[in-house]
């Protein structure tokens, strides 16, 4: 078998804690989004993404009282929308530069990533999230500024995370063949279309995250690992 020549990583529930977005960015985004959209409406990159919420909706692009309130319902839907996760960064991004919180990420994917990165191999994010959140998330986490390790980041601008063409795309963008690219992530589903698409994978089980382990058919096939300390790409 070839080597691992990149390995691309999830981040809820794989780097970092799934309870910090639930119970600490999205309520800030959900209280923060009414303001945000009123003194930034105008803004060329606000804009666009109201009119495509818009556009999908039916509903006027100046009509704001409406289109908050269709963000804020796909927030407690947890919808994973590309113009309200576009959103949903800029206010984060707001709420990180102003220190209102930092980004936890595991202390053993930091020792992890910072060792693979140093042995040569190029490391991506993949997560619903967009890719402006994501630079911030690894910006301003407990660790200090993580996005020096990394060469690229893709979100559900390649597709969604439980379709192998999403992958296919990945691959493509970063030159590098299926085979020799491991794919980490806490969700069997995106693990499935990762190897559907010919990526090597692994399950990234916590115990923190997912109290009850998984294994057998819960597993579907895949290797299994409780943290990245027992990850060793080959």
């Amino acid at each position: 078998m070839s080597a691992v020549n990149a390995i691309v990583t999830d981040i809820e529930g794989t780097t970092s804690p799934i309870v910090f977005v639930r119970d600490v960015l999205f309520p800030y985004a959900r209280k923060a989004l009414p303001g945000f959209i009123e003194r930034n409406h105008s803004r060329p990159e606000v804009g666009q993404w109201l009119r495509r919420v818009a556009e999908e909706t039916g509903l006027e692009a100046n009509d704001l009282d409406a289109l908050i309130e269709v963000l804020t319902g796909w927030i407690a839907e947890d919808r994973k929308h590309t113009a309200l996760k576009a959103l949903q960064g800029m206010i984060w991004a707001e709420g990180y530069r102003s220190a209102a919180y930092v980004a936890p990420v595991y202390a053993d994917a930091v020792a992890a990533l910072r060792n693979w990165r140093a042995n040569g191999i190029p490391l991506y994010v993949y997560s619903s999230g967009s890719v402006p959140a994501q630079k911030l998330f690894f910006g301003y986490s407990e660790h200090g500024d993580l996005n020096p390790l990394f060469s690229g980041y893709f979100d559900t601008e390649s597709g969604g995370k439980r379709s192998s063409d999403s992958y296919r795309n990945i691959a493509v963008a970063i030159g590098v063949a299926a085979p020799e690219i491991l794919f980490l992530s806490d969700i069997v589903e995106e693990l499935d279309a990762a190897r559907d698409a010919g990526w090597r994978t692994i399950l990234v089980d916590r115990i923190g995250d997912y109290p009850s382990a998984r294994s057998g058919d819960a597993l579907n096939g895949h290797r299994r690992v409780t943290d990245f300390s027992g990850i060793v790409p080959d």
